[in-house]
């Protein structure tokens, strides 16, 4: 995976939905082959369901008082 494959979401401190909405916006326009990182301040809950049902496979990092979910696309 190379800088240009991965795009980068920073939703910490937006008010819900806006997370939610930013983060599927944002998969609409994602490159094919391309890592969609999201960061916010928890795991986004009701992220995760709308991710599964559009096929996409995510694996979350929390370290340092941030969440990152790395979205992929299921090949």
């Amino acid at each position: 995976m190379s800088v240009d494959d991965v795009v980068v979401l920073d939703v910490r401190g937006l008010e819900p939905p806006e997370p939610l909405l930013r983060t599927l916006e944002q998969l609409e326009r994602l490159p094919a082959g391309a890592t969609l990182v999201q960061v916010n301040e928890l795991v986004p809950q009701f992220l995760l369901p709308q991710l599964r049902s559009r096929g996409y496979t995510w694996d979350t990092v929390e370290e340092g008082g941030a969440v990152r979910l790395f979205i992929r696309k299921e090949s």
